[in-house]
């Protein structure tokens, strides 16, 4: 689901509501501390469920003194961020 490659955390599951859960444990998981980034230029179908992960690993990421950033982000999860109001809270590399 997620591994870990050239410094990058590579999401290579569905982020839909069926993964939410394990994604965000395996996500959460990988955390280490200093910078983070979470690409997800392999992953080819998301739904709004991708956001409360996003948002979940960042919660992590404080918790554990890390910098969780996101590459890659699909347009549908960029598009329902915009929609939702919380563009900002995801930073992105």
């Amino acid at each position: 689901m997620i591994e870990r490659e050239a410094g990058r955390l590579i999401v290579n599951a569905p982020l839909v509501m069926n993964n939410a859960r394990k994604l965000l444990e395996a996500g959460c998981a990988a955390l280490q501390s200093g910078e983070q980034v979470f690409d997800f230029a392999a992953v080819t179908e998301a739904d709004s469920s991708a956001l409360a992960v996003m948002l979940g690993w960042l919660r992590a990421g404080a918790r554990l003194q890390s910098t969780v950033k996101f590459a890659n982000i699909p347009t549908g999860v960029r598009s329902l961020a915009e929609l939702y109001g919380v563009t900002e809270l995801l930073p992105l590399v």
